[in-house]
């Protein structure tokens, strides 16, 4: 029986079918495409045949018999066979020897940058070079895997070299190179550029991860460089500064000035001046301050061994993202004791010194120091510190100065565990406030009555004095009567002793 219908199928895909003239032989002729994926896998043919529907011209009384085919059972009534792409191999086994190389370079940055800096670096190139140094290598392809935060912009070579990339997944990019084959002796070089703008930094590195194969074999001693990790630190890059201001910015104090310009606490005596300080700290980027610390020294003393002069009522960091810790103090109210006489008094007032300096920075200067925790700041953004002090003045009128300046620090620190650096000549992270305490140089009114009794003492003493004096040199005991007439008979002598020589 002769078949009535040919099949060709390539690959279990039928490529054409057709209904041949009657005839023994049949022949079919196929193009191969200009781009074929897999050129590893042979070609594979196979014909199958069937009987069509039988029809017979003539009519009978009996049914006509069915032709059938003989076959095996189990088999299938199909011819198979296959070819295969020819290689040109130098070896055996046709093995390939991929190498790897590979480096990164961020934009917009200098080769001596040894990190990546998150927010600052847009995007980062991977430039990839391959080469074969064995026999063709088919269907070479490279694999990388990368972070989920990258973003795969493009692949760029500087010639075309029939090398095309496909994101597979959003980690895995899947490169072909020199299709249908890598010839031997062969290099590409071409660059792998990401978008790195959407890293949040809780990786500490960034890792890249390519691999190189093909598929030929590939012996085991050259598979070492047929791996390629690259690898950049990722780094908080960060320029942090920190301002403030004191309200008031000076105060006057004494013993005449109105009680009402200071508070009192409830069953204190003393007079407190209230102060508040307002710090900033401001982050300019260009990525986000993961986390930072502020300290803050105030001069808390006159003399190391005076009392406390600060009492720290609150701290509030705005937003709540902060918080802070300091030291209370136990006796806010201390009113020394005068231990001197009037005369101290009077000479300490007249004594008064033109200015005294409080700062941390000196040797000897006893220090109340605070200490703040603030959460992450992101790219200019900022956030504010209010601290709400009272100062006993009870304190200050004991002091020898008419001025007395205190020096406030406050320092922004970052931390190196969080893989934080400051930018080179950046802002200042430390900063400096100055309030004055001004005495109004008017002393107590008692003193100015001994002022006034005691220099009208002094006056009538130095007036006794002088006239002491005098009357022992003899000022109150000459005898004017006799000098008068001593002058006169010497008078009278000259004229008489003038009248003889005219007569001789």
């Amino acid at each position: 029986m002769r078949p009535s219908v040919w099949k060709v199928f390539v690959n279990c895909e039928t490529l054409c079918v057709h209904r041949p003239a009657p005839a023994v032989n049949a022949r079919a002729c196929f193009l191969l495409q200009r781009r074929v994926q897999d050129v590893i896998s042979p070609i594979v043919f196979e014909a199958a045949y069937s009987l069509g529907e039988h029809v017979t011209g003539e009519e009978r009384e009996l049914p006509a018999l069915t032709p059938v085919l003989r076959w095996k059972k189990g088999q299938k009534i199909a011819q198979r066979n296959q070819t295969v792409f020819e290689r040109n191999c130098r070896s055996e086994d046709c093995a390939a020897d991929l190498q790897l190389q590979g480096q990164l370079l961020l934009s917009s940055v200098d080769g001596k940058t040894p990190y990546l800096a998150l927010g600052a670096v847009k995007n980062i190139s991977l430039n990839i070079s391959i080469s074969n140094l064995g026999d063709d290598a088919y269907d070479a392809n490279l694999s990388f895997n990368v972070s989920r935060e990258l973003f795969f912009i493009n692949m760029w070579q500087k010639e075309e070299m029939g090398i095309s990339c496909e994101l597979l997944e959003s980690d895995f990019l899947k490169c072909s190179v020199g299709f249908p084959f890598m010839r031997s002796k062969s290099k590409y070089e071409f660059s792998v550029i990401f978008d790195t703008s959407h890293l949040s930094g809780e990786e500490e590195v960034l890792s890249f991860i390519i691999t190189a194969q093909s598929g030929n074999v590939e012996r085991s001693e050259s598979l070492h460089d047929n791996t390629l990790t690259l690898t950049v630190p990722l780094m908080h890059e960060v320029d942090s500064s920190i301002t403030g201001i004191m309200s008031p910015t000076s105060f006057v104090y004494g013993e005449s000035v109105d009680a009402s310009n200071f508070i009192q606490l409830d069953d204190l005596e003393c007079h407190f001046q209230p102060l508040n300080i307002t710090l900033q700290v401001y982050n300019t980027g260009p990525s986000t301050l993961p986390g930072s610390s502020v300290s803050i020294a105030f001069p808390n003393r006159l003399s190391p061994g005076g009392a406390e002069m600060f009492h720290v009522q609150e701290m509030v960091v705005s937003q709540e993202k902060g918080n802070c810790s300091f030291q209370k103090n136990p006796t806010p109210c201390i009113i020394p004791q005068e231990q001197e006489n009037i005369f101290h008094t009077i000479f300490a007032f007249f004594t008064k010194s033109g200015r005294k300096v409080l700062d941390c920075e000196k040797q000897g200067i006893s220090c109340l120091t605070m200490h703040c925790n603030l959460s992450a700041l992101a790219k200019e953004e900022s956030r504010t510190i209010d601290i709400y002090m009272l100062l006993n003045t009870e304190i200050l009128k004991k002091d020898s100065s008419s001025v007395i300046q205190f020096m406030t620090r406050a320092k922004v620190k970052v931390d190196p565990a969080l893989r934080v650096v400051e930018i080179a000549n950046g802002n200042p992270e430390e900063m400096m406030v100055v309030f004055e305490a001004l005495h109004n140089l008017e002393p107590r009114g008692y003193v100015v009555g001994w002022i006034i009794a005691i220099s009208l003492l002094v006056g009538i003493l130095i007036f006794l004095l002088l006239a002491v004096l005098l009357w022992k040199m003899g000022f109150f005991r000459r005898r004017y009567k006799e000098i008068i007439e001593a002058e006169k008979n010497r008078k009278e002598n000259e004229d008489g002793w003038d009248w003889v020589q005219k007569n001789q």
